[in-house]
């Protein structure tokens, strides 16, 4: 990753995990799984874990036991930029993104699994819904999740949104492009 597709700082990262929560739990072993997971910060806003919940029976479950250490991928917004977009006729085409790499260690803490749905609830839900709502159902579904705590060892981001691009192109790309949200990730990283 070189310095031009840096994110412009730690908010950014924990934003992109908080908009794009479903990341690829990847195991030693190359068992993987899309999970949604909550960002745990230091004081400075530093990602230094990733908290979440699967099933028992999940391959990674296994992997982890025997290997803790994975990797996590997030996968933030993301869009082809056509040549259409910009006045430039020697322009070429590319694909905008915000991506994020994690080496992590993870750490089953079962007692925490309770903690880890309602956290990922409420803030999937907004208040709107409650396991409550799940009755006896809730306790039997616990008995077949576990949580966990992805420590994480080393990190890689690239917010690839337009940065090396001129000013009147990046102006154009950001009016011109139908993905709205990925427009606004290119404005905020200007």
């Amino acid at each position: 990753m070189t310095k031009l597709y840096a994110p412009r700082g730690l908010a950014d990262i924990g934003q992109l995990i908080a908009d794009y929560p479903l990341a690829w739990v990847i195991s030693g072993a190359f068992h993987a799984s899309p999970l949604p997971l909550i960002a745990e910060t230091d004081d400075a806003g530093a990602v230094v874990a990733l908290f979440g919940h699967c099933a028992l029976r999940n391959a990674l479950v296994g992997d982890f036991r025997a290997n803790p250490h994975g990797l996590i991928l997030f996968n933030g917004p993301s869009g082809y930029v056509p040549t259409t977009l910009l006045s430039k006729l020697d322009w070429a085409p590319t694909w905008n993104y915000a991506v994020l790499r994690f080496t992590v260690e993870v750490e089953f803490v079962g007692d925490e699994t309770q903690d880890a749905i309602e956290q990922l609830v409420a803030k999937m839900e907004g208040g709107g819904w409650s396991t409550a709502n799940l009755g006896p159902r809730y306790d039997a579904m616990l008995d077949q999740i576990i949580a966990f705590r992805a420590h994480v060892r080393s990190a890689e981001h690239s917010f690839k949104l337009g940065q090396d691009e001129s000013a009147e192109g990046f102006a154009e790309i950001v009016a011109g492009h139908s993905d709205r949200t990925l427009a606004n990730w290119m404005e905020g990283q200007r």
